[in-house]
């Protein structure tokens, strides 16, 4: 079995490269059977992948993971969970409001502190962020919490957090073959700050396998949020013609390694700068063995030309990391959920 490396983003503390997702268990994907979730979780773990991502805002999911945990005294998972106050109440949100946030988080997995909390902050007009983020440093201070990240920041964004002293040791973006909004400033910033990248969507939502070589563009409705939200991705980039043109490349070097489309595509994320890991958003086992195959295949140099040569021909979406998704009324915008509600 191939080994899973490591990767240090905070002193003594390392996560696996490839992180368990946990969005697609808080429904939409399909029927979500409980038994069959605790014993994926296990799989993963026995597989080498020990760090999980879930969120205050995804249903049920850190409470499934909190029962996982007490089948692991030995405590060899890490998870990452998210603070994402609802859009409405950013105006007046207080150190109580987040307070109860991460207490309910803590209770939830049934752990006394948490791993690592992934920030996020839906509109930059309302309210104060950097504030915020600074009752969370007094948090981890207290030792309600080890780590902060942040998640989906803009570039200036998470520039005046570190500025303000606050030690985000990770940020969570979209980044793959098709989204590259992170390489520019973003990595630029991250690397001078010894901040680590932790990648969602570098399957573009299940678009980057075989499944769609060769196959028809596909109508609306898509069966899920995330293909809905990744094809959007696709237009951006040119069309479903040219993303065809991607996905045979991406099959004919993945043949050469002996494995699949998915794999060469997690690969190439994280084989970028400030990669700490990818997130795979995988619901259940059934794509454990191709995740796996990420970590043993090294794409040539003549792998990476071509791959490159071949992006040089898409479009990549324009603005800075979340850009397209914060406005409100654009396409991407559109189909987000601003408020969830985080105090239920």
């Amino acid at each position: 079995m191939t080994a899973v490396p490591r990767r240090e983003i905070a002193p003594g503390y390392t996560i696996s490269r490839v992180i368990k997702g946990g969005w697609q268990l808080a429904g939409g994907h399909g029927t979500v059977e409980h038994a069959a979730a605790l014993s994926d979780m296990a799989a993963f773990v026995d597989a080498g992948i020990t760090t999980f991502d879930c969120a205050d805002i995804y249903t049920g999911v850190e409470s499934l993971i909190g029962e996982f945990l007490r089948t692991r005294p030995e405590r060899s998972v890490q998870v990452h969970t998210k603070c994402v106050p609802d859009l409405s109440l950013l105006g007046t949100l207080s150190a109580a409001d987040l307070a109860r946030t991460i207490d309910r988080s803590r209770a939830r997995l049934g752990v006394d502190a948490l791993d690592l909390v992934q920030f996020h902050w839906w509109d930059y007009t309302r309210g104060d962020c950097v504030a915020a983020a600074r009752t969370l440093e007094r948090f981890r201070q207290r030792g309600v919490l080890r780590h902060i990240g942040a998640t989906n920041f803009g570039t200036v964004q998470l520039a005046a957090l570190l500025d303000a002293g606050i030690s985000v040791v990770s940020h969570q973006v979209q980044y793959s073959l098709l989204d590259r909004r992170p390489a520019a400033a973003m990595t630029a910033l991250c690397e001078r700050h010894g901040v680590a990248l932790l990648c969602y969507g570098a399957l573009a939502g299940g678009f980057l396998g075989e499944r769609w070589l060769g196959a028809s563009e596909p109508a609306e409705p898509l069966e899920n949020r995330s293909l809905t939200k990744y094809k959007l991705v696709i237009d951006e980039c040119g069309g479903w013609s040219r993303f065809q043109s991607l996905l045979a490349l991406l099959h004919e070097i993945g043949k050469a390694h002996g494995t699949g489309i998915g794999a060469v595509a997690i690969r190439w994320v994280l084989d970028q700068r400030a990669v700490a890991a990818v997130i795979a958003g995988a619901r259940n086992t059934a794509h454990l063995t191709d995740t796996l195959a990420a970590l043993r295949i090294e794409l040539t140099s003549d792998d990476r030309a071509r791959i490159g040569a071949m992006l040089g021909g898409l479009t990549v979406p324009p603005g800075d990391v979340y850009e397209l998704e914060r406005d409100r009324e654009g396409r991407h915008g559109r189909i987000m959920r601003y408020d969830l509600g985080v105090g239920r």
